[in-house]
């Protein structure tokens, strides 16, 4: 069907099938790293922002690495949203993570703003840097 030289008709192609399975509603995938030197790590990205739009469907892909320690149910790491203005939990967005490979399905807050993911286990001296930024937007 293709042949050489149609790159741009492959690209353009792709790029609709993206954008159609995202107006569809489906759900975006975040590789996230939550490290033994107590910080969260997206690939590629220094320091780690996630941009979503008002409830848009999110899976968290979470790799969390033990760090010096732990919980006594075997959490490692934490994972809690809150709200930048204010401080305050949302709710549906506190797991604890253990060692290894865990997904975490959540919808992005309703409430278009800024918000801060933090480590909720105390994982290491360095426990206190260990956060980053959610932004929400309104949907398009």
């Amino acid at each position: 069907m293709f042949r050489r030289g149609n790159g741009r008709l492959l690209v353009a192609l792709t790029t609709l099938a993206l954008c159609a399975a995202r107006c569809a509603g489906q759900t975006r995938v975040i590789e996230l790293l939550a490290d033994k030197d107590s910080r969260y790590k997206i690939s590629g990205n220094s320091n780690p922002v996630i941009t979503a739009k008002t409830g848009e469907s999110l899976l968290f892909r979470i790799t969390a690495r033990k760090a010096k320690t732990w919980n006594r149910d075997g959490s490692i790491h934490g994972f809690t949203l809150l709200r930048a203005k204010d401080r305050s939990k949302v709710p549906g967005w506190n797991f604890l993570l253990r060692p290894g490979v865990q997904e975490v399905a959540v919808n992005a807050p309703d409430e278009p703003g800024e918000y801060d993911v933090i480590c909720t286990v105390i994982c290491s001296e360095d426990h206190e840097g260990m956060h980053m930024r959610l932004i929400v937007v309104p949907q398009t």
